[in-house]
């Protein structure tokens, strides 16, 4: 284009509509955690270009619906956790068997502070109580101490039952197994006052006969729990014959059982419930005094097979139980387990006195027991040849041998 003269350059100004208002986002921040999931601030603003220029605008003038997130999430790196315990603590008995125990807490690898337990739910817990023995008693001669033995289990008419004695049994769980519901008995002359103070001490019993009526009026206290227990093979239908709840008081009726969860209050009255499997735990709660449930419950042969054959399911203050109870079939992969209820005002101990886990032959894999808290579903793990003492929350527990 030499040849041709070249015009002089000009800008015109041109009159479009202006852009409308955007969000306008500034790159993160750091992120709040330096392992696992965090969160990252980053700064959103209502901006409008104008005449070549951004304005910072009202935000309401930006579309709502469309306006990011102030906080993002973030992961610098996985983290790892792990259990950690303090030191043990002295016997808890100058001569003779005792109880150690020590304390547990999730530990970060990362920080090595602790952190909510719920971190290390997945991994597997050592014992935090153990046996110990600080030597012979001088009165005992150096017999072994009477909280270290266990009674072996007597069974009952069919039901596998922990109770060293019959009278001990009945008085333990708060019924006798041959007699029918209390409430069916009418007391005569002076046995009225005690017949009346059995039947308002309903609350917290373990009732294990076939059929029975339950009357859970007039209690005195506020939560009245009491569970049914049956064999395994049995599963449990409870119908609702009376009631008088408050609804609108927060008055309630709870069932609960390893495969089943049900509330109500209103429309009880003739309703059906069924376990579908061989215990079932009732709680009432009332607000005003007076007000209950009068409950008839039933039992039958399992509709569906819950369990497997080398289950077992114990009743009773104290028993002892042996594994393997039955040696599953090699390669079925089938877990044994024993299941323990008790009255809802008792609590289990599990003593381990002898654990052989030793592997025998060619088998090389790994041998551990399981036990779980059934009110809490949560699970330790035990290893190797160790004794043990374990408690729990509340009145039922699931033992598993894994082989």
């Amino acid at each position: 284009c030499q040849p041709v003269p070249k015009p002089e350059s000009r800008v015109e100004v041109c009159e479009l509509n202006p852009c409308p208002p955007r969000w306008k986002v500034t790159p993160a921040g750091p992120c709040s955690s330096s392992c696992g999931l965090g969160l990252a601030v980053q700064l959103v603003t209502c901006v409008q270009t104008l005449h070549g220029q951004e304005v910072l605008q009202e935000e309401h003038l930006c579309p709502v619906a469309e306006k990011p997130l102030t906080s993002v999430p973030c992961v610098i790196r996985t983290c790892s956790y792990e259990w950690s315990f303090s030191e043990w603590s002295e016997c808890s008995t100058s001569c003779g068997n005792g109880i150690q125990t020590r304390q547990d807490f999730c530990l970060s690898s990362l920080t090595h502070k602790p952190v909510n337990p719920l971190f290390c739910r997945h991994f597997p817990k050592a014992i935090v109580a153990r046996g110990c023995s600080a030597g012979p008693c001088p009165e005992q001669g150096g017999t072994q101490s009477p909280g270290a033995q266990l009674h072996s289990v007597t069974p009952a008419t069919h039901l596998p039952t922990a109770a060293a004695a019959p009278e001990h049994r009945h008085t333990d769980l708060g019924v006798p197994l041959s007699a029918g519901p209390r409430e069916q008995t009418k007391p005569s002359g002076g046995e009225e006052d005690t017949a009346k103070r059995s039947f308002l001490c309903v609350c917290g019993n373990l009732f294990l006969n076939a059929t029975g009526i339950i009357n859970m009026t007039g209690v005195e206290s506020r939560d009245c729990t009491v569970t049914i227990g049956r064999p395994l093979r049995e599963e449990i239908s409870v119908t609702i014959l009376e009631s008088s709840l408050n609804c609108t008081a927060g008055e309630i009726l709870l069932f609960s059982g390893r495969m089943m969860w049900r509330t109500g209050c209103r429309k009880l009255p003739l309703s059906l419930i069924n376990s579908r499997t061989n215990t079932l735990i009732v709680k009432q709660r009332v607000v005003l005094p007076g007000n209950g449930v009068i409950l008839q419950y039933n039992s039958r042969t399992a509709t569906k097979k819950y369990y497997q054959d080398c289950d077992q399911q114990l009743f009773g203050p104290q028993g002892e139980i042996v594994n393997p109870v039955q040696v599953p079939a090699e390669g079925q992969g089938v877990v044994c387990r024993t299941f323990i209820t008790v009255a809802p005002r008792q609590r289990i101990s599990i003593r381990a006195l002898n654990a052989d886990l030793g592997t025998e032959g060619n088998h090389t894999h790994f041998n551990y027991i399981l036990v779980r808290d059934v009110s809490t579903m949560r699970t330790v793990v035990f290893h190797g040849k160790q004794q043990f003492l374990w408690q729990s929350t509340g009145s039922q527990a699931e033992i598993e041998f894994h082989e």
